[in-house]
Order: structure tokens, then C-alpha cells, then sequence
């Protein structure tokens, strides 16, 4: 089978197409044929390695065999069950989130244990379904579990048209939320679409002398100091950070961010997924897809996801023609 992979870190120029053996599902693993995966910032921190703290789970100074497959979010078709499995079955159309359970979805075939994984909802197909999976959970993290998110929150997300942005508008307006989307001039309708009460173009306004103040701030961009978040928040408000700015603002928010400023980690599980498979059933949210692209073509979407420009999500295609 085909596969995008790296055996070095470095730039989209590392990566290559490999024909490796086609896996084997273990115990409580289904063999999935991939029919679209996502790429997101998270892949090309494995490909770059960087920040170097992740090379404690990446491999120090080569990727170690379980990362050198990228892709985190995949959807397809069980083409085999492993022994002990009775939640899937063959011919089901599943989707998640596979980083904390093997990792490498950007291939033909992946090997995937049957709680990372639910069924795809009949109504969205595999591009809009891979295309969930980190960045709405990510989103759904950081307005629930970082931010308390309830009707009548104020709102703020800087970064509102990309893949965590679009989702993260989304859920908040589903939940009652008053959103105010930071974006450029040329996402303006795409973030009012997703259901932003007022949008800021940040080539026009400068963020930090509005006279405003958040019960909540997603921010994306990574673009924000300490003293910008607490100046923007109410007394009561919190950050989610998803986006950091390099490693001074890592650390800074580590260190000095306190209770209220924090960055979103968590690890997927079944049961989150499937709330945003119910809500994908539903139409209370969908994916934004900008572009789409082959195996081959995997360095060439990355180059792209990397220039920030992405409106929504980047899906690729392993039998695109």
C-alpha cells in the first residue's frame, strides 16, 4: 500500500510516498481503508519536530516508527476485524481521531482500535467527516472544558476561519454564545456564514483598543500576550490558547497563565466524538473545506496549511484522481 512518509525531520521537502506493507489489525483493531484524512499544524510539528519537546514522544533524533505515517484524523470503511471486536463491522463507515492510538492516517490503510473510532453519519461523506476530528474536538475542548462556553457568553475568536476557527464559531453559536470572529478581510463572510454575531478585521481594527471585554477568548492565532488576554477578558473570563507563538509564549503561558489562561490539551475519546457525529447528523455544525489534494500531493498541502491562509480544513484524498 501506499503511504506519505518521513524518515527525517525537516520542511514539506522530507516528505515522500512510500509502498509499505499493508497492516494487520491486532486485537480490538479494525483494518480502515482510508477515503480521506486532514492534515493539521499538529502534523507538520511531527514533521518538523519541533517544538523539540514533542521528540520525547516523536523520537529525539529521527521519527520513531509509529510517526513516520502522519495524520491524525481519518475516515473510510472497515476492510477487516481484529479478534474481539463486536462494536464494528465489516463494510462500516467510520471517522475519528487516531494520534493518541497509533497515529499515521495519511495512507491507503490504517490499523485503528475500535474506541478511537465511530460511525460516519449517512448524510456527510468522508471529506467533511475526516475533516473533524482534531478540530472540532479542539474547538469543543476549548469552549466546554477550558471556558464553561453558556448562552449569553461573550465570545472572542482570533483565528475564526480556520479548520479549530470554523468549528469553534460553529459550537459556540450552537450553545447560545454572542461570537465575535477575528479574521482578514477576505474571510469576513465566511466567518458571518458560520454564525458570528460581529466580525473584526484584524487588517483594519486593532484588536487590543476595542473597547470590549470577553467572558471567554479562543485564540488560534497565538498573536496575544498575557496582558492582551487579561485585558481583554471580563473580571470572571477565561482563554483557551490553541495557537502559540513560539516557545516564550508557551512558557509564558505555562508558567504565569494561572487558572483563567490556559492551552487546550486533551486527549479524544468515543464518547466526545460521538457528540460531534450527532451534531455533523444534525447540520448544527459542518465541515469548511478549502482544498483537497492526492497522497502525492501530501508536501503541496502542507506548504499550504502552513501559510495560515487555509479557510477551514485541508483534506486529502488518497485515490484522487
Amino acid at each position: 500500500m501506499k503511504a506519505s512518509r518521513i524518515n527525517r525531520y525537516g520542511g514539506p521537502e522530507v516528505l515522500f510516498v512510500a509502498d509499505i506493507e499493508k497492516p494487520v489489525p491486532n486485537d480490538n483493531e479494525v483494518l480502515v481503508k482510508v477515503h480521506a484524512a486532514s492534515i493539521n499544524p499538529l502534523d507538520w510539528h511531527v514533521m518538523r519536530g519541533t517544538p523539540y519537546f514533542m521528540r520525547a514522544l516523536t523520537g529525539l533524533l529521527k521519527p520513531k516508527k509509529g510517526f513516520k505515517t502522519l495524520g491524525a484524523d481519518v475516515a473510510g470503511e472497515v476492510e477487516q476485524i481484529g479478534k474481539g471486536v463486536t462494536s464494528l463491522k465489516l463494510g462500516d463507515h467510520v471517522f475519528g481521531d487516531i494520534f493518541n492510538y497509533g497515529y499515521g492516517a495519511i495512507a491507503e490503510y490504517v490499523c485503528v482500535p475500535v474506541e478511537a473510532l465511530v460511525l460516519k453519519p449517512e448524510n456527510i461523506s468522508f471529506e467533511e467527516a475526516a475533516g473533524v476530528p482534531v478540530a472540532a474536538l479542539t474547538a469543543y475542548h476549548g469552549l466546554n472544558k477550558y471556558g464553561a462556553v453558556r448562552a449569553g457568553s461573550e465570545v472572542l475568536i482570533n483565528g475564526a476561519s480556520g479548520g479549530v476557527g470554523t468549528f469553534a464559531v460553529q459550537l459556540a453559536k450552537f450553545y447560545g454564545a454572542n461570537v465575535t470572529g477575528v479574521c482578514s478581510t477576505r474571510n469576513i463572510d465566511l466567518v458571518k456564514d458560520c454564525g458570528a454575531t460581529d466580525v473584526i478585521d484584524y487588517t483594519e481594527t486593532d484588536l487590543m483598543k476595542l473597547d470590549r471585554k470577553f467572558d471567554l477568548i479562543i485564540d488560534m492565532v497565538g498573536n496575544l500576550s498575557l496582558s492582551d488576554y487579561k485585558k481583554l477578558l471580563t473580571a470572571h473570563g477565561n482563554c483557551a490558547v490553541v495557537g502559540f507563538g513560539g516557545m516564550s509564549h508557551l512558557m509564558s503561558i505555562g508558567l504565569l497563565g494561572g487558572k483563567r489562561i490556559k492551552m487546550v490539551d486533551f486527549k479524544s475519546n468515543q464518547k466526545d466524538m460521538q457528540y460531534l457525529a450527532n451534531l455533523l447528523e444534525n447540520k448544527d455544525i459542518s465541515t469548511v473545506i478549502d482544498r483537497s489534494y492526492s497522497l502525492e500531493e501530501t508536501s503541496e498541502a502542507i506548504t499550504y496549511l502552513e501559510t495560515s491562509r487555509a479557510r477551514g480544513k485541508v483534506v486529502i484524498i488518497p485515490d484522487k484522481g
